[in-house]
């Protein structure tokens, strides 16, 4: 489920205890007296090296799939994120995961979302999302791919699982799913629309709308809010079915581009990593949500229906992480004590776990690899207890 499905049912549970320190990695949360945070949105050349637009053509029409990436070596970690939110959300994750373990990531801006621009933009289901993810895989690397870990987040979770189940990723090697669970997403469904309506529908700043997340909990992290708010964001005189573009408000320079055919017969217009420079227009400092989740809602039971039994039967190894064990339901539960996948929970996290909490995540996540020989590790990795 995305975020904003999991916000309203966790509303209606106990209240956490309070975050540590230590989970706010680098996001300046707890500061000295006097002193103010930073809201001030930050780019993603510093957590990404390049970024791309995978061009997959489609009869006579072409669609724009925009991916970010890191590490040059090692299996491929395709990371989908949760409805309403972008690749940039994995933004902090990423650059810690590369420094763990021999790996390449892959974020995707999946279709409606981000900077992505599709042909039919509004089809979220998960049967043509699940497409998406084959053909982004066939497009970057052709016949030849490397093996591939899906991990997903809540949307994205579940478009994963529907991936593998299909086997749309021929090199699969492994499955990470994040704070998904079809019990309790079906359970918010009901809910969803007075949730959405509940939200702000106009920020007059950027920096208003990282506050807002923050001070909200959507995301508890400020390192991650700071870059991952401006994939959710666009100029509110943009037209609502348009997705916009990052550089709306932050505008970096770009000092190389260059496009390259990709081995699949797509072709990728990639940017190099360089220093910033930061500029917030202010003509109209005004910013709405980029895709409107409430036009979705015919989709959202295609996502998650059935999506335990999926999940089980995907035959590569498997990691479940939950914020909490309540997130369970009785088809996990039992196979989970027959042992047919690997769960985590992370504690004192809110649903977006893999901002919340990115270092944890990106040592679960190495664990995981190392011990199942997808990869090797860059130094010492700290073990947390699974199930």
């Amino acid at each position: 489920m995305s975020s904003l499905e999991k916000e309203l049912f966790l509303s209606k549970l106990p209240s956490r205890p309070p975050m540590r320190p230590g989970l706010q990695t680098g996001s300046k949360m707890r500061m000295g007296p006097g002193r103010k945070r930073d809201f001030s949105p930050v780019p993603w050349n510093h957590y990404f090296e390049t970024m791309e637009d995978v061009i997959i053509k489609r009869g006579k029409s072409k669609d724009s799939f925009r991916i970010y990436k890191s590490g040059s070596e090692g299996p491929v970690l395709l990371l989908l994120h949760g409805g309403g939110h972008s690749a940039l959300s994995w933004a902090v994750f990423s650059s810690l995961i590369i420094s763990r373990v021999k790996c390449r990531v892959v974020a995707v801006d999946l279709r409606g979302h981000g900077d992505t621009k599709v042909v039919d933009s509004d089809n979220l289901s998960a049967e043509k999302m699940s497409r998406d993810v084959g053909d982004i895989i066939n497009t970057l690397y052709g016949a030849n791919a490397p093996p591939v870990l899906l991990i997903g987040h809540s949307m994205g979770g579940a478009i994963a699982v529907h991936s593998a189940a299909k086997n749309l990723v021929p090199s699969l090697q492994g499955l990470c799913v994040i704070d998904v669970v079809e019990g309790t997403a079906m359970d918010a469904l009901n809910s969803m629309q007075t949730f959405l309506r509940s939200r702000p529908k106009i920020f007059n700043s950027v920096e208003s709308a990282i506050e807002w997340s923050v001070k909200s909990g959507q995301i508890r992290n400020l390192e991650s809010a700071r870059v991952s708010m401006l994939g959710q964001l666009k100029r509110y005189e943009e037209e609502q079915n348009s997705p916009g573009s990052s550089h709306a408000f932050v505008d970096t320079a770009i000092n190389e581009e260059e496009e390259e055919e990709e081995e699949g017969g797509g072709i990728a217009k990639k940017e190099k990593k360089n220093e910033p420079s930061i500029s917030i227009k202010e003509d109209k400092p005004e910013y709405t949500w980029r895709i409107e989740l409430s036009k979705t809602e015919k989709y959202w039971e295609g996502w998650f229906k059935g999506l335990s039994n999926l999940f089980l039967s995907c035959p590569v190894p498997k990691l479940l992480l939950l914020a909490g064990v309540d997130r369970l339901d009785r088809d996990l539960t039992i196979g989970q004590m027959q042992g047919k996948f690997q769960m985590q929970v992370l504690p004192q996290c809110g649903h977006a776990v893999h901002e919340d909490a990115p270092d944890k995540v990106a040592e679960a996540l190495a664990t995981f690899m190392i011990r199942n020989k997808f990869t090797e590790s860059k130094g010492d990795i700290q073990s947390y207890p699974s199930f």
